[in-house]
């Protein structure tokens, strides 16, 4: 029998029969360890414990103390086993897929009758009888043939279709626990019981198509969360409750900033409050831009396909595309126009009129573009994935040799905005070439080349983000950390050397001939529809004071206050301080509630006492305690505290 060589971790090697398997590793190295193995990496893939290795490789066991592994086999194994569960009391159930998701799982059944929520408790205590037999975990490789005709015989189509899906390359897998069987690609765990039964908790279900095709069946889809221990599930919980809290969808229904109806799918009707969230945040957005060099265009929402043809993106986006056809006067066929998904191609027409000079460059275009792109309805989220939405977007028009100095000016510009926005810390990602793109390697060779280095020069060793790059250029991603941990990928910036070649983009260089210019991509905030469903969530509404809606209520507490609140409402006005009166007959108990729930950031309460002292009591939201302050010194403090950071 032919030998291998295998090294461990910690450098030591060990000479083994070739078509050992990773659990005969483990016990041989220690029956403690070969009852605590749950997995092994071998030459960096993940390897179950019955999976033989024929050559060389580096292995390392893993046991639950390491968290990526065990957590993806905690959560791939529950996905089988709660599917064992649902057939155990719904025999007549068909399975189909069940993959490890971000925190948990899903699986997907076909059943005539919808899965409610009371069902989810008899699923959970059968998935706990099931890991509690601690059942075994095999694997056999079964010929593709033999395969088939089991789950043929089975009554098991989704699973024949899955079957004849996979590469014929691949082996076919067959998976036990226990008694019940799937086919999966693994790896699994050894048993059952090393599942920790205290640790998962079925969280929903829904409807969904059949591999994501809606002319396909729809399934009943049932989702869950696991964690390596009870501790980190509570966490978890607790984190959702918190999500629940700032969701924005809630927030903006309580604080009336926008709506959402059928009539319009994925766009915002925005209501007063919301729309003074949007232009105060676009005011200062503009203020940034000029002073950082931008000057700023308007382009057309409607284009012809010629441009889009031209510019690639017929090709390569057509599908994300709202298509307008016109009948056109003495044309013999309809117009075919789009809605703008992107500004670029529009940005690059304004570049092209008149001569451009080295002298001229860079030069850096900046637009509040509204475009539309196609999402599908089940994609869409609020106000964070809609189909009409408004970037911050800009366009730098260089030389190959300003690549470098522009991509650190901006990474100081974003840098300086979020800031003044309260986000202090942010990730970069460097997305490379896609699949499907335009350029010959050689120019994407130079392109990313030219946006890493430059990265690197910022300060910046950015996080190798493989295939997601646009089809014009490599991209960095600005990733930004909300308060309870989220990440929110909202800035851009890439390098094109593509667009302003099929455009026709050209400047006379300090030689006099002329020559390509570099196109610089980036947006700052993205859309600014989503960047609000951000910061709202960042905040849980109550959005920083010179952002917020209505800023201050001066709120009387008798009648005999209402000529003063007047007073004071015109004096904050005047100071620049969105403020307004409410002298409505009610308790003042009962105005703080409900200018609190509107998320309000200050409440001045007027009586018979501050009209006499020219005063006003002061509350701050989320606070108890109230000062009783004079009305000069409170209309001068908030009336600094509601200039924007860029103006202070």
């Amino acid at each position: 029998m032919s030998q291998i060589t295998l090294t461990f971790p910690d450098g030591n090697t060990r000479d083994v029969p070739a078509g050992i398997t990773a659990g005969e590793v483990a016990a041989d190295i220690s029956k403690s360890l070969s009852k605590k193995a749950i997995s092994a990496t071998v030459n960096g893939a993940h390897f179950d414990l019955a999976w033989p290795i024929e050559a060389d490789a580096a292995i390392a066991i893993n046991t639950m103390q390491d968290e990526a592994p065990a957590l993806e086999l905690i959560r791939h194994d529950l996905a089988h086993v709660m599917a064992r569960a649902v057939q155990a009391i719904w025999p007549d159930v068909k399975v189909t897929i069940g993959p490890v998701r971000d925190f948990g799982w899903f699986y997907d059944f076909d059943r005539e009758e919808p899965f409610t929520p009371d069902d989810l408790g008899a699923i959970e205590a059968e998935m706990k009888k099931i890991i509690n037999a601690r059942d075994p975990v095999r694997t056999e490789v079964w010929p593709r043939d033999k395969a088939r005709q089991h789950y043929v015989d089975t009554g098991e189509p989704y699973k024949v279709e899955l079957l004849d899906r996979i590469p014929g390359d691949e082996p076919i897998r067959m998976y036990w626990h226990g008694h019940w069987q799937d086919l999966c690609r693994g790896p699994h765990l050894q048993h059952t019981g090393q599942i920790p039964a205290d640790a998962f908790k079925l969280t929903r279900v829904s409807s969904a198509y059949w591999l994501g095709d809606n002319t396909r069946p729809q399934l009943q889809r049932i989702y869950g969360v696991a964690f390596r221990n009870r501790e980190d599930l509570k966490k978890h919980q607790q984190f959702l409750e918190e999500a629940e809290a700032r969701d924005h969808r809630r927030l903006g229904r309580e604080m009336d900033l926008y709506h959402m109806q059928e009539e319009a799918p994925g766009q915002v009707f925005w209501h007063p409050n919301g729309w003074t969230i949007y232009t105060t945040l676009q005011d200062f957005v503009r203020r940034k831009q000029r002073a950082g060099g931008y000057v700023e265009v308007n382009t057309p929402q409607v284009v012809d396909r010629k441009l889009w043809i031209a510019s690639g993106h017929w090709e390569k986006y057509q599908e994300n595309m709202f298509i307008v056809e016109v009948d056109e006067e003495h044309a013999r066929e309809k117009a075919v126009n789009a809605l703008k998904p992107m500004n670029c191609p529009c940005h690059v027409q304004i570049f092209n009129q008149g001569l451009k000079s080295y002298r001229d460059l860079p030069l850096r275009m900046a637009e509040f573009g509204s475009c539309a792109r196609y999402e599908p309805s089940g994609a869409l989220h609020g106000i964070m994935r809609v189909r009409g939405f408004t970037q911050d977007d800009g366009h730098i028009f260089c030389r190959e040799d300003q690549i470098e100095s522009e991509t650190r000016i901006y990474i100081d510009f974003l840098s300086s905005m979020y800031r003044d926005l309260g986000f202090t810390d942010f990730k970069v990602k460097f997305s490379t070439r896609p699949e499907v793109r335009s350029g010959s390697d050689e120019v994407w060779d130079k392109a990313e080349a030219a946006l890493l280095s430059a990265t690197r020069a910022a300060g910046i060793d950015p996080e190798v983000n493989p295939g997601e790059g646009a089809f014009y250029g490599p991209k960095l991603e600005f990733v930004l950390t909300d308060a309870i941990g989220r990440d929110w990928q909202c800035g851009t910036h890439q390098v094109d050397f593509v667009l302003p070649e099929r455009l026709d983009a050209s400047y006379i260089g300090e030689d006099g001939d002329r020559h390509r210019p570099v196109m610089l991509h980036r947006a700052t905030l993205g859309s600014f529809e989503r960047f609000i469903g951000i910061l709202i969530e960042e905040h849980a509404g109550k959005l920083p004071f010179w952002l917020a809606p209505r800023q201050v209520v001066v709120a009387s507490i008798v009648s005999d206050a209402d000529d003063y609140v007047g007073e004071v409402v015109a004096a904050l006005v005047k100071a620049g301080v969105r403020a307004e009166a409410d002298i409505r007959n009610e308790k003042i108990n009962y105005k703080v509630r409900e200018h609190s729930l509107g998320k309000v950031p200050v409440i001045l309460a007027i009586g018979k006492q501050e009209v006499e002292d020219r005063t006003v009591t002061l509350r701050r939201l989320g606070e108890k305690a109230t000062n009783v302050l004079p009305l000069g010194d409170v209309t001068r403090d908030l009336g600094l505290e509601a200039m924007p950071p860029d103006l202070r």
